[in-house]
């Protein structure tokens, strides 16, 4: 590992993001069609490693069956605004048209209204009934609070997603005993995906806690400013690459037992797919590129819940405009040369590309970094 020294009290390695590493062609082919690009996690088995990120901008009830009948997983947040407003598409057609001076403090407002328990149900109840895998996600401050009506709604996966989630926190004294993941995760029926984490050690703490997948990155991508507010970030090819070896190592340690790796966040286009599955990402889960969907909720513009913190947002509402549908942003066919469409299509010709037969196998595709940028 390189180390540099940033000033004569300071040395620090030298990290490396998705664009910064190349997939380096092997001598064997393969046809696409040949090529499996399913994913399984727990009982539950997806024809596509792709998992949409849990922001109203991405997922609502019908996309989240979308999704699910495409072969992925539409991961629902249950702190937006489908679990606090009967009917928010009006919502989410306001913020699509809001200035941009104004949507900070409309965003604060819209989600200070109290989430409801009923609206809970009924949302795990509707995508329950569209015949797809359920799966929802809470922060780590709600998830003791909503974790029970969660299970009871029915969901199959549960996500506890943050911008940063530790297995130890320490709070100050008088305050309310901190969520403790591994007792917590013990306790539930449903397996648990919980992050995100950008280090080996905080890795392997996460996956001690009895996590059946990791959640690799800081989570908004495109639509979080945490590095600009609190100055957070690791790139992320070299982020997928510490917790994979996490994964590896805990795997001896647990004799056998094997968490899943997502990455989370910084995959913005169709070659970020397979560069992050090559760093050693099982799947990924995709915000931005599915905001671009012309049915998505959040009509061309993305956010995350990041950005409507009542004290200090760390995001904002990104215009990305829209591409093609849903499911021509996953499957295809491409309109565009942009990487903004038929993405599991050009992972598929990644791997038949380099000449390796399922995901598992392409995480040993050998990477260069390009000095060249």
């Amino acid at each position: 590992m390189t180390e540099i020294e940033i000033g004569r009290g300071k040395r620090a390695r030298t990290a490396y993001g998705l664009d910064d590493v190349d997939i380096v062609p092997t001598r064997r082919t393969r046809d696409p069609e040949v090529v499996s690009v399913h994913w399984q996690i727990d009982a539950y088995r997806f024809d596509i490693p792709i998992l949409a990120a849990p922001m109203d901008s991405v997922v609502s009830p019908a996309t989240a069956i979308a999704i699910g009948r495409l072969g992925g997983l539409g991961v629902l947040n249950l702190e937006g605004l489908w679990t606090r407003y009967d009917d928010p598409a009006p919502l989410l057609a306001r913020i699509a048209e809001l200035p941009p001076g104004d949507v900070t403090p409309t965003l604060q407002q819209l989600y200070a209204e109290p989430i409801r328990e009923e609206l809970i149900k009924a949302r795990i109840a509707e995508i329950r009934d569209g015949g797809v895998t359920v799966a929802a996600a809470l922060s780590p401050a709600r998830t003791a609070q909503f974790a029970q009506t969660v299970v009871d709604a029915g969901v199959d996966l549960f996500v506890i997603r943050g911008t940063t989630v530790s297995a130890q926190h320490v709070s100050p004294a008088g305050a309310p005993e901190p969520l403790n993941l591994k007792d917590f995760i013990y306790q539930l029926d449903v397996p648990v995906v919980v992050g995100g984490c950008a280090s080996y050690q905080a890795a392997l703490h996460l996956m001690r806690t009895g996590a059946a997948g990791v959640l690799v990155g800081f989570g908004g991508g495109a639509a979080h400013t945490t590095r600009d507010v609190l100055g957070i970030r690791v790139p992320m090819a070299s982020a997928i690459a510490d917790v994979a070896a996490a994964r590896r190592d805990y795997l001896d340690e647990s004799g056998g037992r094997y968490v899943h790796v997502i990455a989370d966040g910084s995959v913005g286009r169709s070659g970020d797919v397979p560069k992050a599955i090559a760093c050693g990402a099982d799947a990924v889960m995709l915000g931005s590129p599915l905001a671009r969907a012309t049915d998505a909720p959040g009509r061309g513009t993305h956010w995350g819940i990041e950005a409507v913190h009542s004290e200090l947002p760390r995001g904002d509402r990104v215009v990305l405009g829209t591409v093609g549908t849903t499911e021509q942003i996953l499957l295809g066919p491409s309109r565009t040369a942009d990487g903004t469409m038929n993405l599991v299509g050009a992972l598929r010709r990644a791997m038949a590309t380099t000449g390796y037969s399922d995901l598992k196998e392409f995480q040993r595709v050998e990477v260069v970094v390009d000095t060249s940028r």
